[in-house]
C-alpha cells in the first residue's frame, strides 16, 4: 500500500486560490494524501472563495489562512505554487518535495460588477477543479 502523501499549496495570502485549491485537493486526494495550504503571508480566506466552493458542493469555510512557516517541519511530497508571486517569493523552505507551479487568475483582484466578480470567481474554481483533479490521477 501506498505510504499518505502530504501536499502543500502555497500562494501569497492563503486566502482565495490556495484556499479552493486546498478544497478541490482534499476532495479528489480523500486519503490518498493529507493536504495543507499555506501563504507568504496571511490574508484570511477570503468570502467569496468560500461562498464559491459552497455553490460546487465543497466546505471551506472552517479553513484557516496559515502561514508557510507553520508547516516547516512537515515532509512534503509536493509543493505547488498557484501564483507566480509565491513561486517568485517563496523562503527557502527544505524540502525534498516534487514542486510544481500553476498560475491561476485571481478573482479577488477584479474590479467590476458582482455578477462579472462572481463569473470570475466560478471561472478560477473549474481552473483549481481541473488541475487537482488531474494532478491526483497522474501523481497518487
Amino acid at each position: 500500500m501506498n505510504k499518505t502523501k502530504n501536499i502543500l499549496i502555497l500562494c501569497t495570502g492563503n486566502s482565495c486560490r490556495s484556499q479552493m485549491a486546498e478544497g478541490w485537493m482534499r476532495f479528489y486526494a480523500k486519503e490518498k494524501a493529507n493536504v495543507y495550504s499555506a501563504g507568504i503571508e496571511t490574508h484570511g480566506v477570503n468570502p467569496k472563495a468560500i461562498t464559491t466552493m459552497k455553490e460546487a458542493g465543497i466546505d471551506i469555510s472552517k479553513h484557516t489562512s496559515n502561514h508557510i512557516n507553520e508547516y516547516k517541519d512537515i515532509p512534503f511530497d509536493f509543493i505547488i505554487t498557484v501564483c507566480d508571486h509565491a513561486k517568485e517569493n517563496c523562503p527557502y523552505f527544505p524540502s525534498d518535495a516534487k514542486r510544481l507551479h500553476h498560475n491561476f487568475s485571481d478573482p479577488s483582484k477584479l474590479v467590476g460588477t458582482e455578477e462579472e466578480v462572481k463569473a470570475a470567481f466560478a471561472k478560477t474554481r473549474e481552473e483549481i477543479r481541473n488541475y487537482c483533479e488531474t494532478f491526483v490521477n497522474k501523481e497518487l
